[in-house]
């Protein structure tokens, strides 16, 4: 079977990329055609600040893709009161904006302290609650900082954990409180330094299992080191399916059914 009819088969979703990052300026058309050729039937793009998040529902419209609005952990001491109003009234673009945030907490930079992203990171819980909308979650070192915020906010709001690399725990409590886990590219990489996430990968339930680039971030082999792009998002299904033991197209037809229920995305 060539890749063409491979291709034919799958029907792919990317659900986490920053076609707004200026890596794509001059291309992004040619990199979401590139997309669709591949098999990728819808893309998420992500916010992280007041711009980028204009910019993803701004694509979102011109392209026919969804957008996520949010201000990401690393950004907040740029944050100000006017970009959260931005925030805030982006999400009336109840057609087109699907998801809040990239938001969350990161303890491997130390640009923003964690008091202040942890208040951040709430008043987007509560956005999203108000809206009824799922919270995109960034986490790098800080797992027990959500655990304690999965612990103490209610009522918490439906959450996607991306381009998961946390541990055992944290995938346990996520799973508890209700959130879905989206694995990236990392899940592709050989090194021994990706083992203990290859063995949590079979530990997702499918009806929580979701997948994404992180563009144009965390590119998967056979492209690491370079740009990453949503069509690049069948490596890591491939991956996935390797590690579950499961057909390419069952990842496939269970991360569509998960992102589309999710988003609320109708067929």
């Amino acid at each position: 079977m060539t890749h063409q009819d491979e291709q034919k088969r799958r029907i792919l979703w990317d659900t986490h990329a920053h076609l707004a990052d200026e890596t794509f300026e001059a291309d992004v058309e040619e990199v979401i055609e590139r997309a669709r050729r591949e098999g990728v039937e819808q893309i998420v793009v992500v916010g992280y600040t007041a711009e980028s998040s204009r910019q993803a529902v701004d694509l979102a419209h011109r392209y026919g893709l969804r957008a996520a609005v949010g201000l990401h952990p690393n950004y907040l001491n740029d944050a100000s009161g006017a970009d959260w109003d931005e925030i805030v009234r982006l999400v009336e673009d109840q057609d087109h904006v699907v998801a809040i945030g990239e938001t969350g907490l990161d303890a491997y930079r130390d640009h923003v302290p964690l008091r202040t992203q942890r208040e951040w990171f709430v008043r987007h819980l509560e956005l999203a609650t108000v809206h009824h909308k799922p919270v995109v979650v960034h986490c790098r070192d800080a797992g027990q900082e959500l655990i304690d915020i999965f612990q103490h906010t209610h009522p918490l709001p439906t959450l996607v954990l991306h381009a998961f690399g946390e541990n055992e725990r944290v995938l346990r409590e996520a799973l508890e409180a209700g959130a879905y886990i989206s694995f990236a590219g990392n899940v592709t990489y050989r090194n021994r330094k990706f083992q203990p996430l290859h063995a949590l990968v079979a530990a997702v339930p499918s009806e929580r299992l979701l997948v994404e680039t992180d563009s144009p971030y965390l590119a998967p082999e056979p492209h690491r080191g370079k740009r990453n792009e949503p069509a690049y998002v069948r490596y890591t299904v491939e991956r996935l399916a390797e590690l579950r033991g499961e057909p390419v197209e069952t990842i496939c037809r269970v991360v569509r059914e998960n992102a589309r229920q999710v988003f609320a995305v109708d067929p």
